[in-house]
């Protein structure tokens, strides 16, 4: 199973998708927004973690961002730390592919999870973290429907300064699908 919009669609993350990951894994420049330590990694270390962390675990579902007109992976997004029973996730997502940056993909993208996880999964709330310097990704969240919840004042040092990591959240009933995708009510072509 996929699901679609006009120009993406997202399918289940494999093992086949390591050595892509891996390369978007150690570009610093792709990290420098997502990841709290810029560190390389070897291929068997990226294994490893897709392994046991991405696909090992029942508490994540992690899809990779397709570019439908070229069949490209260009990112992969997230649910992380599921709770079933208080039905809420974490959401993170990182477009690898920096051509695809500034396009509308990242929005996109997340309107397709944001729909899978409130009108498949019927989730009550998705969280996020985002760094205080990530102005872009801060936007396209309030854009979304995210609301700011709260602050960890001064927890990344990058760039010989120090950053805050800033919390969003959106409850279900907030949620608007229209606002962030243009995809049915029945989530586009499921396969």
């Amino acid at each position: 199973m996929f699901l679609e919009s006009s120009r993406l669609k997202l399918r289940k993350m494999t093992l086949e998708d390591t050595e892509r990951y891996h390369s978007w894994r150690n570009d610093l420049e792709v990290m420098r927004y997502t990841s709290p330590s810029l560190d390389t990694y070897t291929l068997e270390e990226t294994r490893d973690f897709v392994e046991s962390v991405i696909l090992g675990t029942s508490a994540s579902k992690s899809y990779i961002i397709v570019e439908k007109e070229s069949d490209t992976p260009i990112g992969v997004t997230s649910l992380i730390n599921i709770d079933y029973k208080n039905r809420n996730a974490e959401c993170i997502i990182d477009l690898g592919e920096k051509r695809s940056w500034g396009k509308g993909c990242g929005k996109e993208a997340m309107g397709l999870l944001m729909e899978y996880a409130f009108l498949e999964m019927n989730l009550h709330r998705l969280s996020l973290k985002v760094y205080s310097f990530n102005t872009k990704a801060i936007n396209l969240y309030n854009i979304l429907g995210f609301y700011q919840e709260g602050v960890s004042r001064q927890t990344l040092y990058r760039d010989g300064e120090w950053h805050d990591v800033i919390h969003m959240g959106i409850l279900q009933n907030e949620y608007r699908a229209d606002d962030t995708t243009q995809l049915s009510a029945a989530l586009g072509e499921k396969k």
